[in-house]
């Protein structure tokens, strides 16, 4: 079963004014602010998320469940550039990570992880994309 879970820690997250945050908002059933464990850089207007295996480092972020998880994560594949019929390698891979919440409450939730080179890109080192 798919999970209905997303992740979002960029230009989907509230206050944004962008058709698809507002899609997020409309369809999604806000669950908390939460946190992953990762690196955040700004890729241009939006950030990006690498994975870490570092655990003091951390990405921020809000947590949501989808009423419709196939059919949004699908328009959210889309705007990502990372659905089907993009060529690889994608901007962005949706996946998978294990998220926190108020610090000890953990579970599995999809989000978008950035797929090209950050090695020029500036780091957000306090992991908040608001904070950039």
């Amino acid at each position: 079963m798919i999970s209905d879970r997303l992740f979002v820690y960029g230009t989907l997250m509230r206050g944004f004014d962008h058709p698809m945050a507002k899609l997020l908002l409309r369809s999604a059933d806000f669950i908390g602010e939460a946190r992953c464990q990762g690196r955040l850089y700004l890729v241009k207007h939006y950030p990006g998320l690498v994975l870490s295996d570092d655990p003091n480092e951390v990405v921020f972020g809000e947590l949501y469940r989808l009423r419709a998880a196939d059919e949004l994560l699908r328009e959210f594949d889309m705007y990502e550039a990372c659905g089907e019929g993009f060529a690889e390698p994608t901007e962005y891979v949706r996946q998978m990570l294990p998220v926190t919440r108020d610090g000890r409450t953990a579970e599995e939730a999809w989000t978008y992880i950035y797929n090209w080179p950050v090695a020029r890109l500036p780091r957000i080192a306090s992991g908040r994309f608001l904070e950039r």
